[in-house]
């Protein structure tokens, strides 16, 4: 008696490995739904949708892109934390989904417990932009300028908390050059501001300072990724301009509820991996200033991991918080 109920007990999970290997196998028999929790036409937005589109036509299911915006990122994060953890339902994770734990008073998520990492889909430095008469054209002149101000040199960011935010008192951190912060509600009306003088440098995406530093209402001083971009490699890095050690992306990937099946989790990081090999996907993100990555998902959840850390150590120490 004794020994065949050892060997039912044995045989349970034989039976459900069988069954995920089944499932993973067949999947995906409906529509998948990434949750991009911005709003449409933004980078986050673009990466999602061409992602999407390629791995609907190679999974033969479509794949729905919804926006929920709101609250830095956290509401579309929370819809998909609470979603059935089956592979039908997935975040377009961002480098303010690391930060924010660090800036709100509280979260109804966990981004490290919550979801199952599944790839690291774009790495997108930021630029060191500054209005057209701020006499600085290269980092060190910059940090001389701001100490010899005193903190009256003013620097924008698309909100508190925001990627543009801590990327910033990074900088200031780094190298103890004072800065006053100007908060906006989102890039746009922040980039304004600084090509209108209004205020004097920001740290942005180069997908949206670009256009900006093209008519020559803004200057570009140094980006903030580790290797120079390859969208505009006459760019130095903030590092090699005499930060060493500095570096500040925004990155995106794609993330699954926690307990998705791994076998699911592993057959979409195989396939999106093949997605950001094709030429055409690379020239695509490589106009927007953005970096194909890809790699494994335990990489991912590493990356992860190790941007929470850096993001609560700057918040600490900046101060930054989201009311």
């Amino acid at each position: 008696m004794k020994l065949s109920v050892l060997r039912y007990l044995i045989a349970i999970p034989l039976v459900l490995l069988g069954a995920q290997a089944a499932l993973a196998e067949s999947y995906p028999t409906k529509p998948i739904t990434i949750v991009v929790p911005y709003p449409p036409g933004g980078p986050t937005d673009i990466v999602a949708r061409v992602v999407g589109q390629k791995l609907g036509d190679r999974l033969g299911q479509q794949v729905i892109v919804d926006n929920r915006p709101g609250a830095g990122g956290n509401i579309g994060a929370a819809l998909v934390a609470r979603a059935a953890p089956d592979g039908y339902t997935l975040l377009l994770g961002t480098t303010a989904h690391a930060i924010n734990p660090s800036v709100f008073p509280a979260l109804n998520y966990d981004i490290l417990k919550d979801f199952s990492p599944v790839v690291l889909l774009t790495s997108l430095p930021l630029v060191v932009i500054a209005n057209a008469s701020v006499p600085a054209n290269n980092v060190q002149e910059l940090i001389a300028l701001a100490k010899s101000k005193q903190g009256q040199l003013t620097y924008a960011s698309s909100g508190n908390g925001q990627s543009t935010h801590l990327a910033a008192e990074l900088f200031k951190t780094m190298t103890g050059a004072p800065m006053t912060h100007v908060p906006y509600k989102g890039s746009a009306p922040a980039l304004t501001d600084v090509a209108g003088g209004q205020v004097s440098v920001m740290l942005d995406t180069m997908l949206s300072a670009m256009p900006h530093i093209k008519s020559g209402r803004l200057k570009a001083l140094a980006v903030t990724s580790a290797k120079r971009s390859a969208s505009a490699p006459e760019l130095p890095t903030v590092a090699e301009s005499g930060v060493p050690g500095y570096e500040a992306v925004a990155w995106s990937g794609l993330l699954a509820p926690a307990r998705t099946p791994p076998e699911i989790v592993a057959k979409l990081n195989t396939e999106i991996n093949v997605i950001l090999s094709q030429p055409d996907v690379q020239k695509r993100f490589r106009n927007d200033g953005a970096e194909p990555v890809g790699g494994s998902a335990e990489q991912f959840s590493t990356h992860i991991g190790s941007e929470v850390r850096k993001w609560a150590a700057v918040a600490k120490l900046s101060g930054a918080k989201v009311d």
